[in-house]
């Protein structure tokens, strides 16, 4: 029994299909979901299906009885401080997995660790607090490590669209290395199915090239056949813009800290190998998803 939590999220919803349709298809799946009517039909048929909050002491309770392993996302809640938004979701699910007795966990985590900067990058320090939670369970924990998402850039779809142009906070020529949420899935479904691993671990997944938001201009430019360009902002315009959107302000200086921490080499502290890289491409990224997104 594998148990899924945020099936119908970015991640989750290239997961399903790959346990589901894998050579692992014996094992049972379980899903969390808040509503169930967001699942495709054809996975409501398959799987079990436990409704709720995975953030809730009853509803992991339910749904981690007999299961052997767990995929754990924590949908951040940016009404909520960093620390509450992680450790505090993650705390009754920990209970749950030694109640249980789960034996293998796998997470969905960030870059960082060991590097500097890691106790002052704000939503990625509230995120390696929540690992060392899970590890300290005592399940087999593997803790995928990610940098920023190729999808985070489907916020500025509006943007690129009308007016050619999307906006972060990190130095122009910064590169950094950036991943598919794909490949993310893909990743966590050979850990799920594949459980002779033990111990704790984190699991770097890099994708394939590092770039910067200049490299990413010229990309989008020529894949989508219009001009985009990259227009940097401060931190404090960040975080100004994060404020009006009424996200509580300790969460919106987390999310500062970690770009600000991200400019300063929060991601590179992993060698680049063949076993961290990730095959999707920016350019076929674009292509598949941000190119349909932009013309619909």
């Amino acid at each position: 029994m594998i148990v899924i939590t945020a099936p119908t999220g970015n991640i989750g919803r290239h997961l399903l299909p790959l346990l589901l349709g894998s050579d692992g298809a014996h094992e049972e799946v379980r899903v969390i979901v808040r509503d169930p009517a967001r699942l495709p039909r054809a996975v409501r048929e398959r799987v079990e299906v436990v409704t709720g909050s995975h953030g809730d002491a009853d509803v992991v309770d339910r749904a981690f009885e007999g299961a052997d392993a767990v995929f754990w996302l924590v949908p951040p809640d940016a009404s909520l401080t960093p620390d509450d938004a992680y450790r505090g979701f993650t705390r009754p699910a920990a209970n749950a997995l030694v109640t249980h007795g789960v034996g293998h966990v796998v997470g969905v985590s960030a870059l960082g660790r060991g590097t500097p900067v890691a106790d002052r990058a704000g939503l990625v320090t509230a995120s390696l607090a929540m690992d060392d939670l899970i590890a300290d369970t005592g399940v087999s924990y593997r803790a995928l490590a990610n940098p920023s998402f190729f999808e985070n850039l489907l916020e500025e779809v509006d943007a690129i669209r009308e007016k050619g142009v999307f906006t972060d906070a990190a130095d122009a020529d910064r590169k950094a290395p950036r991943v598919a949420v794909a490949d993310i899935a893909a990743v966590a479904a050979g850990l799920l199915l594949e459980r002779s691993w033990t111990g704790t671990d984190s699991v770097p997944v890099v994708g394939p090239q590092e770039l910067s938001p200049n490299d990413l201009a010229r990309v989008m430019t020529e894949q989508l056949g219009r001009p985009v360009r990259y227009a940097p902002q401060t931190f404090d315009e960040l975080y100004a813009d994060l404020v009006g959107y009424r996200l509580n302000e300790a969460f919106a200086r987390g999310v500062v800290d970690m770009k600000r921490a991200k400019d300063e080499g929060l991601d590179a502290g992993v060698a680049r190998t063949p076993g961290a890289a990730t095959p999707t491409t920016f350019e076929q990224w674009c292509v598949q998803v941000l190119k349909p997104a932009v013309l619909a």
